[in-house]
């Protein structure tokens, strides 16, 4: 998402207070590491859940060490919508939802439609953004290719801006997709 000079962080990190503290404005802001704050009601899961806690902290330095700034947001539930996690973090001013993923592309589609749901209800009543993304830490060995087309449907017949990240860990590369530029791929 971001590139690594000065002006751009900072950039980045007005856009994702301003976003974050939009969504949760009561919520107050804790810095744990460079370009990462925490929601100060989500910081004890670093202590309930510390596994989990650190499998997010490592899928969100992949993307802070190119100078991108994160807001982990507080870990509720969408109103009116039982079951349903609100989407992980504010990334560069933009909501998005983490996964990491072993498996077949079909463990990937279903991932991916489910952060992309993560992070649309959580901007259903948002009246700052409609634009979410999904960032996914691929530890399957998939083609670039083989990702790119399989988001690429499962993008069909949806109209929400954002992006898709993946990390594909096998080869140590960030691919970052728009959702248009994947819609383009089937013509819808």
């Amino acid at each position: 998402m971001a590139s690594n000079n000065h002006e751009s962080t900072s950039l980045n990190a007005e856009k994702s207070l301003f976003l974050a503290s939009a969504l949760f404005p009561s919520e107050e802001w804790i810095p744990t590491e460079t370009n990462i704050w925490v929601a100060k009601s989500r910081l004890t899961q670093e202590k309930r859940e510390p596994k989990k806690w650190e499998k997010e902290m490592s899928q969100v330095r992949i993307l802070t060490s190119r100078g991108s700034v994160a807001y982990f947001l507080p870990e509720n539930l969408v109103q009116g919508e039982s079951g349903n996690l609100c989407a992980d973090l504010v990334l560069d001013g933009e909501v998005v939802e983490m996964k990491t993923i072993t498996g077949t592309r079909a463990t990937l589609g279903g991932k991916f439609k489910q952060g992309y749901r993560q992070g649309a209800l959580l901007l259903k009543n948002c009246t700052v953004t409609k634009k979410h993304s999904v960032f996914i830490r691929l530890l399957s060995d998939i083609s670039v290719g083989s990702v790119k087309a399989k988001i690429a449907g499962e993008l069909k017949k949806r109209h929400d801006e954002g992006s898709f990240i993946c990390y594909f860990e096998r080869i140590g590369e960030l691919h970052i997709w728009t959702h248009e530029e994947l819609r383009a791929i089937i013509g819808t």
